[in-house]
C-alpha cells in the first residue's frame, strides 16, 4: 500500500510493513522482552507480594503464573501484527471501527504516558545518585525545593537529562529502539545475576534467604492474596497485550514472534522478580530493613565504582523498558488521531511532553500502592478491549481481514462499531465499584464488588468475548456506522 497518497487514514508509520522489511528474528523479539521486563517496577513487584505475607517461592510462582497467562493474548494478538503487518491502532479499526478505534488507542496511549513519566523519574533518580557519588554536588545540602514542582533543581535537572535521552532516540525512529534492545538484553541479564550473586555472597548463611516462612496479616491467607496479585501481575503487561502488534508487525514469521515472546517474557520476568525477592531479603539481614527499591540499595553499597556501574545498569534497564513499552504505543496511537499531520516521531515527542507535564514524582510518592492499585485498575479497562479484539479477529473473522479495508474510510469498517462500544462499557461496569473502593480506600460499595475487582482483567476479558460474539451475530460486513 502506498502511504504517499492523500488517504487521511495512513502515513509511512501506520502503513503495513512490507514483507522485505519484516526483519525481526526470534532473538529480536526475545531481546525486546528482556529489555522491557528488566526494570525497577519488575524488581519491586514480587517484593511487594512478600510484604503482604507471601514467602519467596509463592511470590515467584505468582509472577510466573501471571506471565504465562498474559503470554496467551500476547501471542494471539501478535499473530495479527505479523500476518497483516499493521500496528495496534490500525488493527483495532476492525473491531471498533475506523472512528471508534480512537477510544482504545488513546486509552492505551494515556496509560503509557503515565508509565513513561514514572520510568523517566526513576532513571533520573539513578542519575541523581551517580552525580552525588561522583561529587558533583552534596546530596545532604540539596534541600531547596522548587515551588510548584515540589522537587529540588538538581532532581529536576537529572530527570530532564534522562528524559532528553529518550527524545533523541525517538527522533531517530523505531529501528534505533530495536538495536538498543538487542545490545542491552545480555548486559541486563548479567547485571541482574551479578546483583543476585552479591546477595548470596554478602550474607553469612545464604540458606536464610530461602526460608519458607509466611507472614500473613490476620484474616488473610495465600489464596486471598494470590488472586489479586495474579490479576495485578497480568495487569502489568495488559498494556502490551493490546499493542504487541506494534512490534510483531516486523517479525519474519509467526514462529519468530511466538518463540521470541515465549523465551523472552515469562523466564525474564520470573528471574528478575526472584532476584528482587532474594536481594530484598538480603537487605533485611545486612541493613536491618527491607530495601525494595534497587536505587536506594545501590546507594548503600559504599564503593563509588560499584555504585556508578550499578546505576548505569539501572539507567540502561529503565531506558530500554521505557522506549519499547511506553513510547512506541502512544506514538502510534497519537499518530492515528491524524495520520497526515502526526508522524511516529511527533507522536513520540507528544508522549515525552506529557510525561513531563504529569509530574510523575507526585504519582509515585507511594510506589507500592500506586503500582498495585493502578495495575488492577487499568486492567479492568484494557481487559475488555483485548477480549473484543481477540474475539473479532479469531472467532468472528477467522483471521481473515483485507488489509486495504483498514485504510478505507468508506469501507466495511467505516465509522464506529457501536456494538464494540456497548460491550466495552458493560464489561467495565462490574469492576467499577471495586475500583472506587480501592481508589478511595473506603467501603462505598458492598464487599462482594471487591471480590469481583480482584479478578478485574479476567472478568473483563470473559464478558467482552461472550457479549461481543453474541452482538456480532449474524456475521456481517456492513458498515459499522
Amino acid at each position: 500500500m502506498d502511504s504517499s497518497t492523500n488517504n487521511p487514514l495512513i502515513n509511512a508509520d501506520l502503513a503495513p510493513v512490507a514483507i522485505e522489511d519484516r526483519t525481526w528474528s526470534s532473538w529480536n523479539i526475545a531481546a525486546l522482552w528482556i529489555g522491557m521486563a528488566v526494570c525497577i517496577p519488575t524488581y519491586m513487584l514480587a517484593a511487594g507480594m512478600v510484604s503482604l505475607g507471601m514467602n519467596w517461592w509463592q511470590a515467584t510462582l505468582t509472577v510466573m503464573t501471571g506471565n504465562m497467562i498474559v503470554l496467551i493474548p500476547m501471542i494471539l494478538n501478535g499473530h495479527a501484527g505479523t500476518k497483516l503487518g499493521v500496528p495496534f491502532p490500525v488493527l483495532v479499526r476492525a473491531s471498533f471501527g475506523i472512528s471508534g478505534a480512537h477510544i482504545p488507542s488513546v486509552a492505551r496511549s494515556l496509560v503509557a504516558c503515565g508509565w513513561f513519566g514514572i520510568q523517566c523519574w526513576i532513571g533520573g533518580a539513578a542519575l541523581y545518585t551517580i552525580l552525588g557519588v561522583l561529587g558533583v554536588f552534596d546530596p545532604a545540602l540539596d534541600k531547596t525545593v522548587l515551588p510548584v514542582l515540589g522537587i529540588t533543581s538538581i532532581q529536576f535537572a537529572s530527570f530532564l537529562a534522562f528524559w532528553l535521552i529518550h527524545v533523541v532516540i525517538v527522533i531517530r525512529g523505531v529501528e534505533s529502539i530495536k538495536h538498543l534492545e538487542s545490545w542491552a538484553a545480555p548486559f541486563l541479564i548479567a547485571s541482574g545475576v551479578a546483583l543476585l550473586i552479591w546477595a548470596l555472597v554478602k550474607v553469612d548463611n545464604p540458606g536464610d534467604l530461602f526460608t519458607s516462612k509466611t507472614n500473613y496479616a490476620e484474616g488473610s491467607s495465600f489464596w486471598k492474596i494470590f488472586f489479586p496479585q495474579l490479576t495485578a501481575m497480568v495487569g502489568f503487561w495488559a498494556t502490551l497485550s493490546l499493542n504487541i502488534p506494534d512490534f510483531t508487525r516486523y517479525s519474519k514469521s509467526q514462529k519468530d514472534q511466538v518463540t521470541g515472546q515465549l523465551i523472552g517474557l515469562p523466564p525474564t520476568m520470573t528471574l528478575f522478580c526472584f532476584i528482587g525477592i532474594i536481594v530484598t531479603g538480603a537487605t533485611v539481614i545486612l541493613f536491618g530493613e527491607a530495601i525494595w527499591n534497587p536505587v536506594d540499595l545501590v546507594a548503600k553499597m559504599g564503593s563509588p565504582v560499584i555504585v556508578v556501574i550499578s546505576m548505569i545498569a539501572l539507567l540502561i534497564a529503565t531506558l530500554s523498558t521505557n522506549l519499547a513499552a511506553n513510547v512506541v504505543s502512544p506514538a502510534n496511537g497519537f499518530s492515528n488521531i491524524s495520520p497526515t499531520k502526526i508522524s511516529f516521531r511527533l507522536g513520540g515527542l507528544m508522549t515525552c511532553a506529557i510525561g513531563v507535564l504529569i509530574m510523575p514524582w507526585r504519582l509515585v510518592e507511594d510506589m507500592g500502592a500506586y503500582i498495585f492499585t493502578w495495575l488492577i485498575g487499568y486492567s479492568a479497562l484494557l481487559g475488555p478491549i483485548v477480549g473484543i479484539m481477540l474475539c473479532d479477529y479469531f472467532i468472528i473473522r477467522k483471521t481473515k481481514i483485507d488489509t486495504d479495508d483498514l485504510y478505507d474510510a468508506n469501507g466495511p469498517f467505516k465509522g464506529v462499531n457501536w456494538r464494540a462500544m456497548i460491550v466495552l462499557v458493560i464489561a467495565v461496569l462490574p469492576n467499577l465499584p471495586g475500583f472506587i473502593n480501592a481508589a478511595s480506600h473506603k467501603a462505598i460499595f458492598p464487599a462482594y464488588f471487591d471480590s469481583i475487582y480482584n479478578y478485574a482483567w479476567f472478568v473483563g476479558v470473559l464478558i467482552s468475548v461472550v457479549l461481543y460474539w453474541i452482538l456480532m451475530q449474524p456475521k456481517t460486513n456492513r458498515n459499522y456506522s
